[in-house]
């Protein structure tokens, strides 16, 4: 799940270089995006710690 926004990223590096630079911005929102939505879900997770 994780992996998701970086596949993106070297999407956006892909058409990028092929010169899709205004398709290259939106993949690299996008990215952006779905990487700080799945921080938030994972920094607000409660730790489960049995000690």
């Amino acid at each position: 799940m994780m992996s998701i926004p970086f596949f993106g990223l070297f999407a956006g590096l892909v058409l990028a270089i092929a010169g899709w630079r205004g398709t290259a911005m939106l993949a690299w929102a996008l990215s952006m995006t779905v990487l700080a939505l799945l921080f938030r879900q994972h920094a607000t997770d409660a730790l489960n710690i049995v000690l």
